[in-house]
């Protein structure tokens, strides 16, 4: 004799509300914006940036590199088919940028926070990532 199955109910996330979207929206710019200014910054090499790399311990001639580096993961993140990739990439940045800091005993807040930030504004306007991660119960 067969065994009959059920199918489990699949629910769909809801979609993010308007106003939960602009939310992410704008914690989303907020890493971007610090990001192009960086990038910019590491082209035009002003003596403070040049300083900031003495401290770090890195030589100048890598500032042009990362700023490349730095606006071609924020392209990615920015486009909207391809902003998980981007997500990611820029999750390996700033991993990266907290290693350099730890190196020497800096602070590490503002690129873990901005690193959050990445995610927490992506998971808010992505529904493929709410889909992913579904933070929610669903009431029984």
């Amino acid at each position: 004799m067969q065994e009959v199955r059920t199918p489990i109910p699949v629910t769909q996330p809801e979609v993010p509300s308007r106003r939960v979207r602009w939310v992410g929206y704008f914690m989303s710019a907020v890493p971007v914006v610090m990001l192009l200014m960086s990038a910019v910054m590491k082209f035009l090499k002003p003596p403070s940036v040049v300083e900031g790399f003495v401290h770090l311990g890195l030589p100048e001639r890598l500032s042009f590199g990362l700023g490349i580096l730095e606006l071609s993961c924020t392209a990615v993140y920015l486009i909207p088919r391809t902003s998980v990739l981007g997500a990611i990439l820029l999750t390996g940045y700033f991993g990266g940028v907290i290693l350099t800091h730890l190196r020497i005993g800096d602070p590490i807040y503002i690129p873990a926070i901005l690193g959050v930030l990445v995610w927490g504004g992506l998971f808010l306007r992505e529904r493929r990532l709410q889909e992913l991660l579904p933070l929610r119960r669903e009431p029984r």
